[in-house]
C-alpha cells in the first residue's frame, strides 16, 4: 500500500504595500495564488499597490490556497484622503523656521 504524501503547508506572505507585479511574484514564490475582486484585469496590473489582504500574513494555509488582495480602500477604510486639517484652533505658536530673506535695515546684509 502506497501512501500519498501531502505537501507541507505554507505561510501567507505579507503583500500589503507591494506593487501588483511584486505581489504576484512573492505569492508564486511562496506557493499561494492571488485573487483581486476589485481588479478584473489583475494579471495586467503592474504599479498599483496592495492595501489589504486576506488571510493576514503568517497564516498557515495549504499550498495553492488563494490569498485575496485589494488595491483600493473600501468605504470608510481611509481611502478618502487625509481629511480636514486646517484651520487648527488654537493656532500653533509663532516661531519656527523663518523665510530666508534679508530683514529691512539688516546691518549684516547678505551679498549676492
Amino acid at each position: 500500500m502506497t501512501s500519498v504524501r501531502k505537501p507541507p503547508d505554507v505561510r501567507v506572505p505579507r503583500l500589503v504595500g507591494l506593487m501588483a507585479v511584486d505581489a504576484r511574484e512573492t505569492a508564486e514564490a511562496r506557493g499561494v495564488m492571488l485573487a483581486a475582486p476589485d481588479r478584473p484585469d489583475f494579471h495586467l496590473t503592474v504599479v498599483d499597490y496592495v492595501v489589504r489582504q486576506y488571510p493576514p500574513p503568517g497564516t498557515v494555509v495549504p499550498p495553492g490556497a488563494f490569498v485575496t488582495v485589494w488595491f483600493d480602500f473600501g468605504e470608510g477604510e481611509g481611502g478618502g484622503g487625509a481629511g480636514v486639517r486646517e484651520p487648527r484652533l488654537p493656532r500653533p505658536p509663532s516661531g519656527g523656521l523663518q523665510r530666508e530673506l534679508d530683514a529691512p535695515g539688516d546691518p549684516f546684509e547678505v551679498l549676492r
